[in-house]
């Protein structure tokens, strides 16, 4: 059975993320803010998260560690949170009828087109996380996307089917709120690990990428990711390579 968690609708915000950090120690552990529309979201690497109005899903989880939340994690285990977001969202979306892979570290990929993206925000205390915002935009209804995303794609365009979003937004939640627990809480089941990179995008297959550092381009297949969140490469030589976030681009 599927976590119920406490939703608050905002018609507009700037952020959900924002409006989490806003009233961190008024919510509960896994607690979600969702918002209509966000005149100021925000994706990875600084980008704008661009989402029609009321047309798709743009919340934010809050996640409470210590006494009021999940058991203490270390900062240096923190992709745990990426790979309980990641697979929370593939198994809901795979519940609806729409295949997906995780594109590391956590866009989700419907074939080579953007479904879903986030951006988690930790906030250490020491050595160990004290919250983390899980933020979370999903194309939900949207089926005419702005020229400046290249290759978006929502669940209407590949369902052909129209959603009510704040009854999508309860399962959503109920599946990350469980994958959560499973991944993070006190009866931690092992084998994330294997879940994640099973559902890895282009895990297997040699494809070009891009050295960030010089902007070469190499070909490489991906074959699996550290504990800490480095993606693991193989090149065509059959040189083994790490590269952390933003050391590494996809050719798509």
């Amino acid at each position: 059975m599927l976590n119920k968690v406490n939703i608050r609708w905002v018609e507009e915000t700037d952020s959900t993320q924002d409006e989490v950090r806003r009233h961190i120690s008024e919510y509960d552990n896994m607690s979600v803010v969702a918002a209509r529309f966000q005149t100021a979201g925000r994706g990875q690497r600084g980008n704008k998260w661009v989402a029609r109005k009321g047309e798709n899903l743009t919340f934010s989880m809050l996640l409470k560690f210590g006494p009021d939340g999940f058991p203490p994690l270390a900062a240096a285990d923190q992709f745990r949170i990426t790979r309980a977001a990641t697979i929370g969202t593939a198994l809901y979306l795979a519940s609806v009828g729409v295949e997906c892979s995780i594109k590391w570290p956590n866009d989700i990929y419907v074939r080579d087109k953007k479904i879903c993206g986030m951006l988690i925000e930790n906030i250490l205390e020491g050595d160990k996380l004290g919250q983390s915002i899980v933020g979370i935009g999903l194309n939900v209804n949207q089926r005419d996307f702005p020229p400046q995303l290249i290759n978006p794609t929502s669940m209407a365009v590949v369902t052909k089917k129209e959603y009510d979003t704040r009854e999508e937004l309860e399962q959503l939640s109920g599946y990350l709120a469980s994958s959560f627990e499973r991944i993070l809480g006190k009866d931690h089941v092992p084998g994330s690990d294997h879940e994640y990179e099973n559902r890895l995008y282009r895990k297997g297959y040699f494809h070009d990428f891009v050295r960030c550092s010089d902007g070469t381009v190499f070909k490489a297949r991906i074959i699996g990711v550290t504990p800490g969140g480095l993606l693991q490469t193989e090149n065509d030589k059959g040189e083994l390579n790490e590269f952390a976030f933003k050391e590494i681009s996809y050719i798509i």
